[in-house]
């Protein structure tokens, strides 16, 4: 798109910082000259939560002028001798201070997935609470997607695998090392998010915020 001048830039609280940019190819924006403006991402933050009781995948991810940039990810790993009440305790406290330290704009995660047994559907729906938990009490709007989209969203096909996963997002966020599975995932909800937020200015659905 070719983008002849740019306009304001504001920023909305906990939804990142956007501009206005004029552009020949969109439509005109009210109270602004040109052919037209658009909306464009320009400064988001995201805290992506892969949530599970001993293997929670976090990621924080940039968006900087429209480029993503991994600042940080990692798994929140709790032993199995550790009683399911302290993991979600421990999975709290770790997001809450990844929170503190990067002062991300928002969370997103993985949607509700279906499973077979229960008892693991108990589970995840637990670590779950708690990185929303985390998050909404301090003041984040969280987001959710369905695995489906943020597969597609990152590889391009909704059945991908986790290695498939893993190597798309070490090669668009162009990491040195591949990161495990669960970071991984992580990586690929905040990417997605990224990505939403960006199209959702051009009327497409955009995330579930709950």
């Amino acid at each position: 798109m070719f983008v002849y001048a740019k306009r304001a830039t504001f920023a909305a609280s906990k939804m990142g910082v956007w501009e206005f940019v004029d552009s020949m190819f969109s439509p005109k924006v009210s109270g602004l000259n040109g052919g037209g403006a658009i909306l464009r991402l320009r400064i988001m933050r995201v805290l992506a939560v892969d949530a599970s009781l001993r293997n929670t995948g976090v990621a924080i991810v940039d968006a900087n002028n429209g480029k993503p940039r991994s600042v940080y990810f990692g798994t929140i790993h709790n032993v199995s001798s550790l009683r399911s009440s302290s993991c979600l305790v421990a999975i709290r406290d770790r997001l809450v201070e990844l929170i503190r330290e990067h002062e991300p704009d928002c969370c997103a995660l993985e949607s509700v997935i279906y499973v077979q047994s229960y008892k693991t559907a108990i589970l995840l729906g637990a670590a779950r609470g708690a990185a929303i938990l985390a998050a909404a009490e301090n003041g984040l709007p969280v987001f959710e997607y369905s695995p489906k989209r943020i597969k597609q969203s990152t590889v391009g096909r909704g059945a991908a695998d986790k290695n498939q996963v893993a190597f798309m997002v070490r090669a668009l966020l162009g990491l040195t090392e591949t990161p495990d599975a669960d970071a991984a995932d992580a990586l690929a909800i905040g990417l997605t998010h990224l990505r939403s937020q960006e199209v959702a200015n051009l009327g497409i659905p955009g995330a579930t915020r709950i």
